[in-house]
């Protein structure tokens, strides 16, 4: 049985989330609790391990073809992570950043963009200082409940299981990419 023809996007969005993230061109990433399940795996060496969802990374490749650059604020630092946002190519990352919202700043001043332009999503209160700013704040299903009580959007997915990819959804619905990137893949 052949599946059936889709005549546009299966997403969607309240209109009042899509113009609160409209004119979104950065959107900042937690890595644990967000982009991880929030687990700390730890081989017998001590190495940490992470878990990531597949449908996160192809999130961050299409919102960088979206236009929306992927910034990435993590208070920890691995070989695991390195290698997992280089295989997606995002560019700007700071690792072991405790003081998450200085380094937001940095960033937007050296792409030239201020806060209304931003997005964010976190999950626990380290990430509330940059939620808190940003024009948009989202927050996985699993997160804080003063986390998720800061967010304009809480998402359906847990992080580490999606929960980034419909953030990264929602904004190129916003962004008005969504339609155009789902078609090269139909």
């Amino acid at each position: 049985m052949q599946g059936a023809s889709v005549s546009g996007p299966s997403v969607g969005f309240p209109p009042e989330l899509l113009l609160a993230a409209q004119g979104v061109r950065v959107a900042f990433f937690d890595v644990d609790g967000v982009l991880t399940d929030g687990g700390l795996y730890l081989s017998a060496e001590g190495e940490s391990l992470k878990r990531f969802h597949i449908l996160d990374g192809l999130g961050l490749k299409l919102l960088q073809q979206g236009g929306i650059e992927p910034v990435v604020i993590t208070g920890r630092d691995s070989p695991a992570l390195r290698a997992r946002l280089a295989a997606l190519g995002v560019a700007r990352v700071h690792y072991g950043t405790e003081d998450k919202a200085p380094a937001a700043e940095r960033t937007l001043a050296e792409m030239g963009l201020g806060w209304t332009q931003a997005a964010a999503i976190g999950d626990d209160w380290p990430d509330l200082p940059v939620l808190r700013r940003c024009a948009f704040a989202a927050a996985p299903a699993n997160a804080h409940a003063e986390v998720r009580a800061a967010a304009a959007y809480v998402t359906r997915a847990a992080g580490g299981h999606g929960a980034a990819r419909e953030f990264c959804d929602l904004l190129l619905v916003a962004a008005g990419r969504y339609a155009d990137l789902l078609e090269r893949y139909r």
